[in-house]
């Protein structure tokens, strides 16, 4: 009898093991049954070269980026310069973009649902309309002159990506030789936007300032002298120039170095570490489901590699897309749509195959303190980078001049966001050594702006 009874258990035991792992496998082939069927070695879906065999990818405009002819190949829009400043928001025909359309969002490509998987009536798959215009995509191409970089533009409203370019380039309708000891090439196949750290330089000052301004209370009222070279902990913190007598709203002007290294000190690490994860420069977002790249701050080491951090220079990295999201943040009281890049997808009949609805991120600043920073980095335009530069925008920005190693021209960094409810759009610009934030990267977000002022999505 207790034979029998002992079976017994270890039976219900086994089912209710059988019915958890059926359960587990059902909520996965949910969430995950479209990773698993545009799976690249799922020959039904991709050719031997690893292009995918189905799918149309078109722009917010309905133009098309890219198709399959009538033989089945994949096909790209029939100008190069729009191929390439659009080649890593579609991909590559090979899939070595990991963050291209192509393959990132091959399951909507292909038409999986849960009842046909895969199938498709017409053998065409889904159309899938990106939220980028190839129009000023092309326009951030032109203006990035063939330097290594990237450029992004958002609706901080709508969290619409306009703008998605990274440099070095190629046509993806007729793919290079790539030498990967060739350093023209490097970091081809990565998206500089979504998949790239890289040191912040004064940008993050930004982030200094916005937990100065909640933490020290007599910081508008408070002066500074800067000679060009400030002694914190043992050590100097240079500035390009001997600033003079300065104000906080002087120091963000001239993005004082001394100043903000000072400041950094008297936070202290823990206070550092608190903004900058609030501000979310250190946690991976989904945009659409592509991870972004994780930044990462240390804040950790003695007063002068403090002083450092807290103008963005040391070791500390961060992904682009994170800081436009924050930039976002600021024009829009705290909070802001998180950024995507799908605006729809359709059947080849047309019927709508899925809901992309706009989503806002968590508060990464107080809507008070937003307000400020928002004041004084309007007032880094007028001051320091020319309102003339951008013609009718009220515009608020902060450059950055990354030193990236000896004997190394510095990153030129400049982002900020539009005040105008027509056309609320936050942006980024990264040239790898390209010298002056304001004067090369600012150059670059003068051009993409005007231009997208005036198509007005």
């Amino acid at each position: 009898m207790r034979k029998i009874e002992k079976r017994g258990v270890f039976c219900l035991i086994l089912a209710a093991l059988l019915g958890l792992g059926l359960a587990v496998f059902c909520f996965r082939f949910v969430v995950d049954g479209g990773d698993w069927a545009s799976y690249p070695y799922n020959r039904h879906l991709y050719s031997n070269s690893g292009a995918l065999k189905g799918g149309t990818i078109l722009d917010r405009d309905g133009d098309v980026l890219s198709s399959l002819d009538e033989n089945g190949n994949r096909t790209y829009y029939p100008d190069g310069d729009i191929r390439r400043a659009t080649l890593h928001a579609v991909g590559d025909p090979a899939g070595n973009i990991g963050a291209g359309a192509l393959t990132a969002f091959a399951d909507k490509l292909a038409g999986y649902n849960l009842l046909t998987g895969v199938y498709s009536p017409l053998g065409t798959g889904n159309q899938l309309y990106l939220t980028i215009d190839a129009y000023l995509n092309n326009v951030a191409y032109q203006a990035l002159g063939g330097m290594r970089g990237t450029v992004g533009v958002y609706n901080y409203k709508t969290g619409e990506v306009l703008c998605m370019v990274s440099t070095p380039t190629f046509d993806p309708a007729d793919p290079p030789s790539i030498d990967p000891d060739d350093p023209s090439w490097e970091g081809v196949y990565v998206n500089r936007l979504l998949s790239a750290n890289s040191i912040p330089g004064s940008i993050f000052k930004v982030v200094t300032l916005n937990a100065a301004i909640e933490n020290i209370p007599d910081l508008f009222s408070r002066t500074w002298s800067c000679t060009g070279s400030t002694e914190i902990g043992g050590d100097v913190v240079t500035c390009p120039y001997a600033h003079g007598e300065l104000d906080i709203e002087d120091a963000l002007a001239v993005s004082c170095n001394g100043v903000f290294g000072r400041l950094a000190v008297e936070l202290g690490g823990d206070t550092m570490q608190k903004y900058t994860d609030a501000a979310g420069l250190t946690e991976s977002i989904k945009v659409d489901g592509i991870n972004t790249s994780q930044g990462r701050f240390d804040f950790t080491g003695n007063d002068n590699q403090l002083a450092w951090s807290g103008v963005g220079q040391g070791q500390d990295t961060m992904c682009p897309i994170n800081m436009m999201l924050y930039m976002g943040a600021i024009a829009n009281g705290g909070k802001a749509a998180m950024p995507r890049l799908i605006e729809k997808s359709t059947t080849a009949y047309g019927l709508p195959t899925g809901i992309y609805a706009p989503r806002k991120s968590g508060e990464l600043i107080d809507g008070t303190t937003a307000r400020t920073i928002a004041d004084m980095m309007h007032n880094n335009v007028i001051e320091t980078y020319g309102q003339d530069r951008f013609p009718g925008m009220d515009i608020c920005a902060k450059s950055g001049t990354a030193e990236v190693g000896p004997d190394k021209t510095p990153n030129a960094w400049f982002t900020g966001f539009l005040r105008d409810s027509a056309t609320p759009y936050a942006f980024i610009v990264l040239v790898e050594n390209g010298g002056g934030g304001s004067s090369v990267a600012g150059s670059v977000a003068s051009r993409v702006l005007t231009a997208a002022v005036e198509k007005a999505y």
